[in-house]
């Protein structure tokens, strides 16, 4: 699990960092407060898929007992 909070983290700077440049460029006044709140649920969803699709294997343990 640590991977993956890592892993998001990292991908909630990426995005936050697209906001900055589009807003920056005027491109979020363009399209408009509710366009721009949907984008980011979206790429947030497909950040925490990709998070933990590629958080590993689960593997079970086996304990002998005697």
């Amino acid at each position: 699990m640590k991977w993956t909070g890592l892993f998001f983290l990292g991908y909630a700077l990426f995005i936050i960092g697209v906001l900055a440049a589009l807003w920056k460029l005027g491109v979020l006044a363009d399209i408009g407060t509710t366009w721009t709140l949907i984008g980011l649920v979206i790429a947030i969803g497909i950040g925490v898929m990709v998070a933990v699709s590629s958080s590993g294997i689960k593997e079970n343990i086996q304990i002998d007992r005697k």
